[in-house]
């Protein structure tokens, strides 16, 4: 990403609709399937460290964040967050097998060689342990925080389960979710190049109003996503599982 784009995510990120929602969704899944708080757990593309906030705050002791850039890094250092290596997804600088738990959390659109990542998250993983991958949805969204964060693609459910699935690991999990402000980012984003406001992040077009409307939504949006299955959202998550043998 951008530099600017890491201190608009560094002041936004405790308190925007969308990273705390995503947060609730985040919690309400690692309780259900890693509730064991002296899991190792790896956060890939740690960004400013809202995950690792979230970890911290769950209870997790044993937390370690990956990054390539040195401006993460130096964010999540000045927040007080758990240390965070500097790397590529591509090629972890982690043992086989060294976490329980890999969150991977709108991340691998950022790589050339997607696939690659996906096949280092399993590699990483113990037998039995959990990957939490988030994507962004539908290329059609496509949009002005996809230019400034340097994303390579939107992806479809059916393409980025396959991609899951071709590393070895077992979907245990998957759904669209933010679903309820698809067509209104949709449309926000058609409308966006033609008024051409000046602003580098999308994040800064959140006004206190906006986000107090915006963060009671995201909250239902989350609660029901994964029960009500939706065929469309601006975001894809899938949990998956490594197997226990191959």
């Amino acid at each position: 990403m951008e530099r600017a784009t890491y201190a608009a995510e560094a002041v936004a990120e405790q308190t925007h609709w969308w990273f705390v929602g995503r947060r609730v969704l985040f919690r309400r899944l690692i309780e259900r399937f890693v509730g064991d708080k002296g899991a190792r757990v790896l956060d890939v593309g740690t960004s400013t460290g809202t995950n690792l906030r979230m970890l911290v705050e769950m209870g997790y002791a044993d937390v370690t964040g990956l990054d390539m850039s040195e401006d993460a890094i130096r964010f999540c250092a000045e927040k007080g967050l758990p240390p965070v290596r500097q790397g590529d997804i591509t090629a972890m600088p982690f043992d086989h097998e060294s976490f329980d738990l890999v969150l991977a959390t709108d991340v691998v659109e950022h790589v050339d060689d997607d696939e690659r990542a996906v096949s280092e998250i399993e590699r990483v993983l113990v037998p039995g342990g959990h990957a939490l991958f988030t994507v962004p949805a539908f290329p059609s969204l496509w949009g002005l925080q996809d230019e400034v964060s340097h994303h390579k693609r939107r992806y479809r459910r059916a393409g980025f389960r396959r991609l899951v699935e071709r590393s070895g690991l077992e979907v245990v999990d998957q759904f669209y979710f933010n679903y309820l402000l698809f067509a209104p980012i949709w449309l926000a984003r058609r409308l966006l190049p033609l008024l051409a406001p000046q602003t580098k992040s999308e994040a800064d077009l959140n006004p206190p109003l906006v986000n107090a409307l915006l963060l009671p939504l995201m909250r239902f949006d989350v609660a029901t996503a994964p029960r009500l299955r939706p065929p469309f959202g601006v975001s894809y998550l899938v949990l998956a599982r490594k197997r226990s043998s191959r």
